[in-house]
């Protein structure tokens, strides 16, 4: 009973962890070996492998399916699937999510607003962010969006030296925006 057990919660985590097969699993007629300490013991039958493995006291693990014929290695499974989440976890960690900071302005915005807004987004950017400057129009603003156009050119401008227009401008709705990204 407990030898069913312990079988159906590998067969469990075999299917929700990874993709890889192991031991029994492997249906390749034959396979490139590799064994524990990674020296290349060449290509056999899957039974051969198997019996190699079994001898060792390890698992055949099928590390590369896709390959001609598929490459297996002989390794303790527990530990190898630990160390595959643990450099997962590293990969992860070291990837710089992008995220988009919006700075919203109005068209009768006076020059030192326009330059503390400016000073934001420069802050913005050089933590790797990129930028939204929206300009709302509310009211009778509408009527006279083209001619506002020139304060979110006046706001690239002003960020000319670290920043580059990724998207121009661009009216939706009662907003006009322009994506600002940092300059390479």
């Amino acid at each position: 009973m407990d030898a069913v057990r312990v079988h159906f919660f590998l067969c469990l985590e075999v299917f929700f962890i990874s993709e890889l097969s192991i031991n029994g699993q492997i249906r390749d007629r034959e396979v490139r070996l590799i064994s524990a300490d990674g020296e290349q013991l060449g290509i056999m039958s899957s039974k051969e492998a198997q019996a190699l493995a079994d001898e060792a006291g390890l698992d055949l693990v099928k590390i590369a399916p896709t390959a001609n014929p598929p490459v297996c290695k002989i390794v303790d499974y527990g530990k190898f699937r630990y160390e595959q989440s643990r450099k997962e976890k590293e990969a992860k960690k070291k990837q710089k999510m992008v995220e988009l900071k919006e700075i919203r302005l109005s068209p009768n915005i006076d020059t030192n607003d326009l330059n503390t807004k400016a000073n934001t987004a420069k802050k913005f950017l050089a933590k790797g962010d990129r930028v939204k400057v929206t300009l709302r129009f509310r009211g009778r603003e509408m009527a006279h969006m083209n001619t506002s156009k020139h304060v979110l050119d006046d706001f690239a401008e002003a960020l000319a030296d670290v920043a580059v227009v990724e998207k121009p401008a661009k009216v939706e709705g009662r907003t006009m925006h322009i994506v600002l990204a940092e300059k390479k």
